[in-house]
């Protein structure tokens, strides 16, 4: 064991009481759809803002950038743009940088505790069971956390999740 346990729940990301919730935004990080949306209208006005003074040009698919989370429970939305399968971007490796991107900065913000979403497996289309692991395959040999949690939309989903966690 790695020091810390991988947690699967089902439910709103934005009402976690975590440290850091994560947002699977898009490149122009100025709000979307989705998990997105929902991390920004549950925040208010300041992640926004905050997105806009951080990321004046965005972010590149595969990496991740903090935030306030405004209204919400955590002190911090750690962004990270996932890779649009439906739209043809397939490169794995930018699923999992997400993953990677998001706990390097959570460490240095000093979280202990962090929320997920499965990462591009919504309307970017990436195959669902593929998905949760690239984001096992990182979480689960992350160091230095109390929990990392994924959260996931419905019953059907944080199934196939404890599933592959074991």
């Amino acid at each position: 064991m790695s020091g810390h346990v991988v947690t699967v729940v089902e439910g709103d990301i934005t009402t976690q009481q975590v440290d850091a919730i994560v947002n699977a935004a898009n490149r122009g990080m100025r709000g979307g759809g989705g998990v997105d949306g929902a991390i920004h209208r549950a925040g208010g006005p300041a992640v926004l803002e905050d997105c806009i003074r951080r990321f004046p040009n965005g972010l590149a698919t595969g990496a991740a950038g903090w935030t306030t989370a405004g209204d919400m429970p955590a002190s911090w939305v750690v962004h990270v743009v996932g890779p649009n399968y439906a739209a043809g971007e397939r490169d794995r490796s930018l699923l999992t940088s997400c993953y990677r991107e998001a706990v390097r900065i959570g460490r240095e913000l000093g979280a202990r505790t962090m929320a997920f979403p499965l990462v591009s497996a919504g309307v970017y289309g990436w195959p669902k069971d593929d998905a949760v692991a690239a984001a096992l395959e990182v979480l689960t040999v992350a160091e230095g956390f109390d929990e990392l949690r994924i959260v996931a939309f419905g019953s059907e989903m944080a199934g196939r999740i404890r599933a592959q966690l074991g």
